[in-house]
């Protein structure tokens, strides 16, 4: 089962009924309309849709529901504090439909390569759907270097892709060295998009996309296409937003820009709570900023 790594893959936030419930309603239509304005994978379970809090069963339903709703790849985060239970979640993630998997170190526990190869070799092999190696030692403390990652490559042929965040643009000329073009390459953090493209990645999985999904493939296809006076101006725009992807309240940040531009609310589980005080006002004004700069739909559509 092949997954084109290409465009810009939404990692979708969860949203949550006011008893806390997945409003499921809510996640065919956003998933629809990002696909609509041109996300080519939807990402759910992940650490923007809250998995951590999300039960087991929950995300299976989660999963479906993606998979009923939109025709492109659906590619669940895989995540747990055991290996036993990822190796659970992959499989049953198959069998509702999941095209692909974005696999994750282990909450919780951080250690040596060994053991870390050993969890990662044991979810990617637990399914025959290709995998996306997520690499993100700022939010996992777990950093899987470029030599390690061509290791797992090279015994794991359904090893597809890698989503590098470790904010280090380096590391995508350092894989494309070791594997050349065995792995595609995502860019996994939102403000360091055109220099990953700029590096070599061929897709983005994003995140202010849920609010702002025109805007970011419109940024994406200008980058591809080498438009870089046209990228930047967009980037310009753009940055104030895409920084709140880098951050611990990410989740919170992202989701008040969704309820600013009607397409989400704010409510989040715990222990995240909402964004308040000064925090919440610098937010709101960044978000306020934007809006009234908005470009138009218009100028992001200009053609190739």
């Amino acid at each position: 089962m092949s997954v084109n790594f290409l465009g810009v893959m939404p990692a979708i936030t969860t949203k949550f009924n006011a008893d806390l419930s997945i409003d499921h309603d809510f996640v065919r239509e956003h998933v629809q309309w990002l696909v609509q304005h041109g996300g080519t994978a939807i990402i759910p379970c992940g650490s923007l849709g809250e998995g951590a809090t999300l039960s087991f069963d929950e995300k299976i339903a989660l999963i479906k529901t993606c998979v009923a709703a939109v025709d492109v790849p659906v590619i669940p985060g895989i995540a747990a504090t055991s290996t036993a239970d990822a190796v659970q979640l992959a499989q049953a993630a198959h069998a509702a439909g999941a095209r692909g998997l974005m696999v994750l170190p282990p909450y919780l526990y951080v250690s040596d390569w060994r053991e870390m190869k050993a969890h990662m070799s044991a979810v990617i092999s637990a399914t025959p759907l290709p995998c996306i190696l997520y690499n993100n030692p700022v939010a996992y403390k777990t950093d899987f270097l470029p030599e390690q990652i061509a290791e797992l490559a090279t015994e794991h042929v359904n090893l597809a892709a890698v989503k590098e965040s470790s904010t280090d643009v380096r590391r995508i000329s350092w894989i494309r060295a070791l594997l050349g073009d065995r792995l595609a390459i995502g860019v996994g953090v939102d403000d360091v998009l055109v220099e990953g493209v700029a590096a070599g990645a061929q897709f983005w999985i994003a995140g202010l996309v849920n609010a702002f999904p025109a805007e970011s493939v419109r940024l994406y296809d200008l980058a591809r296409a080498g438009r870089h006076d046209e990228a930047f101006a967009l980037y310009r725009w753009f940055l104030p937003l895409l920084r709140m992807d880098t951050v611990p309240k990410f989740v919170q940040l992202i989701k008040l820009v969704q309820a600013k531009v009607g397409m989400g609310s704010e409510i989040v589980r715990a222990p995240r709570l909402l964004l308040s005080g000064a925090e919440r006002a610098t937010a709101e004004a960044e978000i306020a900023t934007a809006l009234a700069t908005l470009p138009t739909l218009q100028n992001l559509a200009g053609t190739e």
